[in-house]
């Protein structure tokens, strides 16, 4: 495959996933301004790795774990600073009480040290496998499934018995 044709199925994958890939961003910084600029980022180092992925198939957990680290470098520069727009703060607004679980969740997801909340954002907000966590996080399947499992054991104790996923 010449490096045009692979920069052209680079190029239509990242227009054709453009709100998974922004969703993800956004799980991490919770802004839509910095999930844009993290997007941006991790297209321009995509562009300018391509000739690392040999294999065409693993282009979908080779650009997540570009987005992935690229968020992670983002909240590393930031000091962990979570923003929230007025649209998202408006939403939780109108039906607080609806919300109040979700908002908890959230704080609580957002409280998990970063490798505990990398595999429970793959894995239930972005619905990626194990096996698919493990390619992007460059982790052995027994460790993502370890981070997992005690990410979710801590998420128990801090939002309630009732928390179920």
């Amino acid at each position: 495959m010449t490096r045009n044709e692979k920069y052209k199925l680079v190029e239509d994958f990242i227009i054709e996933n453009r709100e998974a890939h922004y969703r993800l961003a956004y799980s991490y910084v919770r802004n839509k301004e910095n999930a844009l600029d993290i997007i941006q980022d991790a297209i321009e180092k995509a562009l300018k790795s391509i000739d690392r992925l040999i294999e065409i198939r693993y282009l979908k957990t080779w650009f997540y774990r570009i987005i992935v680290n690229t968020a992670i470098d983002f909240i590393r520069k930031h000091q962990r600073m979570t923003f929230m727009d007025d649209d998202i703060l408006s939403l939780y607004l109108p039906n607080v009480e609806d919300e109040l679980a979700d908002i908890d969740l959230q704080e609580a997801i957002d409280q998990l040290p970063l490798p505990y909340k990398n595999v429970i954002i793959l894995r239930f907000f972005e619905d990626l496998q194990i096996d698919e966590i493990s390619k992007v996080t460059g982790l052995n399947m027994n460790t993502v499934k370890t981070r997992l499992y005690a990410a979710l054991k801590k998420l128990r104790l801090e939002v309630g018995e009732e928390f179920r996923i």
